[in-house]
């Protein structure tokens, strides 16, 4: 049972630090002044989930659904 709580452990803090990576690749929401002119309107602006961008966020969702599980886990098995 020790080893499976290092194990589990041990990958908390491996997703712990490509969530950090992750977020820290990702561009900021805010589209600045080129919204107000309709600038975002671009092929890029409408094919974000296509694009490197789009994966980015993706597996963002994934890792933290896998952070809170696991977190959840942790805090049962310390009891």
């Amino acid at each position: 049972m020790a080893v499976l709580k290092t194990v589990s452990t041990v990958v908390f803090i491996l997703i712990s630090l490509a969530l950090t990576v992750i977020i820290l690749l990702q561009e900021g929401k805010s589209a600045g002044l080129g919204a107000i002119s309709g600038a975002a309107d671009t092929y890029w602006g409408k094919n974000k989930g296509r694009s490197m961008e789009g994966l980015l966020v993706k597996i963002t969702r994934v890792l933290v659904i896998l952070f809170i599980l696991l977190a959840i886990v942790l805090n049962i098995g310390s009891f």
